[in-house]
């Protein structure tokens, strides 16, 4: 099931995205010692910093102690690298922490394996991989996956007609084209995502109301975003109303 949560305004999409995390985090830790969490990059931290930081009453409720927090793509790049989604992740979010605040436990890629030639790319994805939850010998999916869409269509490091779209056995794959930079990444695939218990996509700004008109429309589009949007799990997706503009959905607020 698929639902749209739409706001005017950048903060009050913020605010509702931090409640619905919370939310999650609540139904997760009434059984669980551990919140499971995925993030991705783009304007990903500035919307976590917003509601989850910024906005006393949420900040309150946030278990950081509690959350065990993954990245659903990385580059292949030193995590101090400007292009490093845990690099972003700590900027926005883990530096702007209260210096008593806990910290979560953050699962990066094994920096000490990264290197300029891309020989050990796919021993990096095959680290990661090893390092996601498991229940005894069996892999089990994330409490929840905070995702982005970008202008194309994509979503982790999914793009649209990439061969990784078809990628049905490995769970963590690594991809060497990118047709955004940089590059070398790795990347959930398909097989680890529909183990999701929840998956919310935050999109904001008018440019993105033209992919969302093709995600969102009557006929198939294929694009990476659709193809989340049909897996067997509760998606939300939190927008602004400019990115919904034109866009065939209804929407609600949260």
């Amino acid at each position: 099931m698929v639902k749209t949560y739409s706001y005017s305004d950048s903060q009050d999409v913020a605010e509702a995205v931090a409640k619905y995390i919370i939310q999650i985090q609540n139904e997760t830790l009434a059984h669980s010692d551990k919140f499971k969490i995925a993030i991705s990059g783009g304007s990903l931290g500035k919307v976590l910093q917003k509601g989850l930081i910024q906005s006393p009453e949420l900040a309150k409720q946030v278990k950081w102690h509690q959350w065990e927090v993954y990245f659903s793509d990385e580059r292949l790049v030193k995590l101090d690298h400007p292009d490093s989604n845990y690099g972003l992740f700590n900027q926005l979010v883990l530096q702007a922490l209260p210096s008593s605040a806990p910290r979560p436990n953050v699962v990066t890629i094994k920096e000490a394996l990264v290197n300029e030639t891309g020989s050990t790319d796919e021993e990096i994805a095959q680290d990661y991989e090893q390092r996601l939850p498991r229940d005894g010998l069996e892999l089990v999916g994330l409490d929840l996956v905070l995702l982005g869409c970008g202008p194309d269509g994509h979503t982790c490091s999914l793009f649209p007609d990439h061969n990784l779209l078809k990628e049905n056995e490995k769970f963590i794959a690594y991809i060497a084209d990118s047709p955004k930079p940089p590059p070398r990444r790795i990347t959930f695939t398909f097989p680890y995502l529909k183990k999701s218990k929840n998956i919310a996509f935050v999109a904001e700004g008018a440019g993105k109301a033209p992919v969302l008109k093709q995600i969102f429309g009557e006929g198939k589009s294929g694009l990476p975003c659709e193809l989340v949007n049909e897996l067997d799990v509760p998606v939300s997706w939190f927008v602004n109303d400019a990115a919904i503009d034109g866009v065939d959905v209804i929407a609600s607020k949260f």
